[in-house]
């Protein structure tokens, strides 16, 4: 089960995940978030993975395609409250990681 909380302020779409990002349930990213992002010409996006349990390939490739919409509108993403034993399989993401929101704030706005 995942749950997908989205909050757009000073320009930047938060999306905060909690529960499980599987095969099951990435559709919830493919299919509410991307499209959010790209009506609405988003380009800057913070994941918020604090209360993210664990994550699959399948849950690695939905964050994939919101990094590509965001930079489909030439804006920039980044995680941020990503726990010690999702850090590894992040890396794969190439995305950049910030400590909390305000960090991942200042990171992208730059």
């Amino acid at each position: 089960m995942l749950k997908v909380d989205m909050e757009y302020e000073k320009g930047i779409l938060y999306v905060r995940l909690k529960g499980i990002l599987d095969r099951k349930v990435c559709y919830k990213i493919n299919n509410y978030v991307v499209p959010v992002i790209l009506k609405h010409k988003i380009k800057y996006l913070v994941f918020n993975l604090y209360d993210l349990e664990s994550i699959d390939e399948s849950g690695m490739d939905a964050l994939l395609n919101a990094k590509c919409a965001i930079r489909s509108n030439k804006g920039k993403i980044c995680l941020c409250e990503v726990s010690d034993f999702l850090r590894e399989k992040m890396k794969r993401l190439r995305m950049k990681v910030a400590s909390n929101e305000l960090a991942a704030y200042h990171l992208i706005t730059i």
